[in-house]
């Protein structure tokens, strides 16, 4: 046996913890990790405007990677703290769990990490610089990997409060040490949304040709709707705004509708995104579910004999943000994307009773506009229901359940399966004689299918493109979606590398994100990366290129051993379907040599409006997107 004694139990010491497992507390240390960093610590400056002392938020990325962030907040206590008799910013910066979140008056309601956000900042840079001016001169502290270099003092006579961190993220730690402006930007617009009159400036001074943006929005999250709804048709001209308090328990609602199909709710709780919803979300759409059947029912718009309207009808094409305050905020999970407090559900349940009620006796002609969408999606419901059991009685009564044309695996077992849906029959063809069938099982579609972002769920139940692909995952779709009866942990796309292939890889993805969105969020849809180029010669082995910079790369390699381009034979694939077996198993199946593409949502706000403008009805935004994107094609296939 290893010994197993006293000595063996490990005791970290200060933020050494942090360092020594760093993704417990920011998540990794990708990329993802290193913009949380700096979400911690403008979250400090944001629970500053959330207990109403901050109203400006400037934010640099300097040259060398270097952060700032600057606020006119309060700025933190610098004089002795009580119980470590050490300066109180010094507490804050070096010791985990210490802030001003835990109950002792500081802040009512707080989106920071539970006091930990500035201590983890601090133990994960190089250095880290913060400037605090509350009144009586403006005083400096460094740290340098979580602890003092340099002790509190003053370094100028400032009247004006505020806090100015600076930091230099640690290259030891860190996968990348390089911030990307756009991700910092989508945070921070949403920052600002949810914090009317709140100014965030964001400036990145890395080169000489600085890009500085400003987010202001008095209209908070009703600006919020207005921006989503940019690109699609809005059937209710004003957006509905909510505004409440009950039991400690702030409440901002907006919402709008559109002529989408899809619903699309965002919910924030202390300005922290939760993806999965939680009990304002629930309160939300009980609220929402049951105001709409009463209306129904008071303006005999439903008849005694009908059945009331379910959820889904009634959110079809909304656009909605939920934000609540919570002083005590329950997080399913570690990464705080679901809420758990049971009574907040009660509480926004009951205010949006009120408030939209209201709103639909004092504005009668939107809220016709909004009944017949939501019994025309109530319609369109029982026909896709009725064309669902139908394509299921179908199967029932076939050799299989499976679509005719997939050629399944051997594996039994989903998360060691995968399968390729592959654009044409003949491409399919090579496929299926090129697996490795023990666990790759081969789907062929052919021609373009259905653009679901311009049709309801009803049509697409047995259609001919897309059933197959709904019947061999086996997760059914929209509500009835079921990630546990997933057959294939790996779904990947195979298409032609030509607009061709590009555009039935989106209308793939499009499907994938409105009807089978978990997949995405998952990380189960891949797309595969077929070669360009095949570069050949008598005695030599062929060359696989997979984009024309590859190309160039491997040339110029075989020029350096002294091998003539002129000497070569080249070929541009135009398809799949020029590759035989062998060739497609070896550059694309083959899980040794292939490239996969992973399908990932890091910005569910952005993938929304690019599959709303590029694939909805809307012709217009499409056009402008165009135009202003235009330039960026290097190669158009014509």
């Amino acid at each position: 046996m290893a010994n197993y004694d006293e000595s063996q139990i490990q005791v970290l010491e200060g933020l050494e913890a942090v360092r020594k497992r760093p993704g417990m507390y920011i998540g990794s240390v990708s990329e993802r990790g290193l913009h949380h960093l700096v979400y911690e610590i403008i979250d400090n400056s944001v629970d500053e405007a959330l207990a109403g002392y901050c109203t400006e938020i400037n934010v640099e990325i300097l040259p060398d990677n270097i952060i700032s962030v600057s606020d006119n907040g309060r700025g933190i206590p610098l004089g002795k703290h009580p119980k470590m008799g050490i300066p109180t910013v010094e507490v804050v910066y070096t010791i985990l769990h210490a802030g001003g979140k835990f109950g002792g008056g500081g802040y009512k309601v707080s989106g920071g990490l539970h006091g930990v956000g500035a201590s983890v900042v601090n133990a994960l840079s190089e250095w880290v610089k913060v400037q605090v001016c509350r009144g009586e001169g403006t005083h400096e502290i460094t740290f340098k990997r979580g602890k003092v270099d340099v002790p509190l003092h003053k370094i100028d006579d400032e009247t004006k409060c505020g806090t100015k961190v600076m930091f230099k993220a640690d290259d030891t730690i860190f996968e990348t040490t390089v911030y990307d402006y756009d991700t910092l930007k989508i945070r921070l617009r949403e920052m600002a949304f949810l914090n009317k009159g709140l100014k965030i400036t964001l400036w990145d001074k890395r080169e000489e040709g600085t890009e500085k943006q400003v987010f202001h929005y008095e209209g908070g999250i009703k600006s919020f709707v207005e921006y989503l709804n940019k690109s699609k048709e809005p059937i209710q001209k004003e957006i509905l705004y909510i505004e409440a308090e009950q039991n400690n328990v702030q409440v901002e609602i907006s919402f709008q509708y559109t002529n989408a199909y899809s619903e699309n709710i965002l919910s924030f709780v202390n300005n922290i995104p939760t993806p999965e919803g939680g009990t304002h979300v629930d309160g939300f759409k009980r609220g929402l579910t049951k105001t709409f059947n009463d209306y129904a029912r008071r303006f005999n718009i439903l008849k005694e004999k009908d059945a009331n309207l379910v959820g889904e009808d009634i959110r079809e094409g909304i656009t909605a943000v939920v934000s609540v305050r919570v002083l005590e905020p329950q997080f399913e999970g570690q990464t705080k994307t679901k809420l758990g407090n049971s009574e907040v559900t009660g509480i926004v349940n009951s205010i949006v009773i009120n408030k939209v009620g209201e709103f639909l006796e004092e504005n009668p002609n939107i809220s016709k506009s909004i009944a017949e969408k939501t019994l025309s999606a109530a319609r369109a419901r029982e026909a896709a229901r009725k064309a669902r059991e139908l394509v299921r009685r179908k199967s029932a009564l076939e050799s299989t359940t499976l679509p005719g044309k997939l050629a399944d695996c051997q594996e039994k077992d989903a998360s060691k399966c995968e399968v390729y849906i592959v654009e044409g029959d003949s491409a399919g063809g090579s496929a299926k004689q090129g697996r490795d069938r023990r666990f790759q099982a081969i789907l062929p579609l052919w021609g373009k299918m259905l653009n679901v972002e311009k049709t309801r769920a009803d049509k697409i139940y047995g259609n001919d493109k897309l059933n197959p692909v709904i019947v061999a995952l086996g997760t059914g779709i929209g509500n009835d979606f079921n990630i546990e009866k997933l057959r294939y942990h790996k779904v990947i796309l195979m298409a032609d590398a030509d607009v061709d292939g590009a555009h039935i890889r989106t209308l793939l993805l499009t499907f994938f994100f409105r009807y089978m969105r978990p997949l995405v969020e998952n990380g189960n849809i891949y797309i595969a990366q077929p070669p360009l180029f095949k570069l050949s010669k008598k005695g030599m082995e062929d060359i696989y290129c997979y984009d024309e910079i590859d190309l160039d790369v491997k040339l110029k390699e075989l020029e350096e051993k002294g091998i003539a381009r002129e000497t070569l034979g080249m070929q541009r694939y135009k398809g799949l379907g020029e590759m035989d077996s062998e060739q497609l198993w070896e550059t694309t199946m083959n899980p040794e040599t292939r490239i996969l593409v992973k399908v990932e949502l890091d910005d569910a706000i952005a993938a929304d409006e690019v599959f709303s403008v590029l694939m909805g009805e809307n012709v217009e935004p499409r056009r402008k997107f165009i135009e202003e994107n235009a330039k960026f094609v290097d190669n158009l296939d014509i």
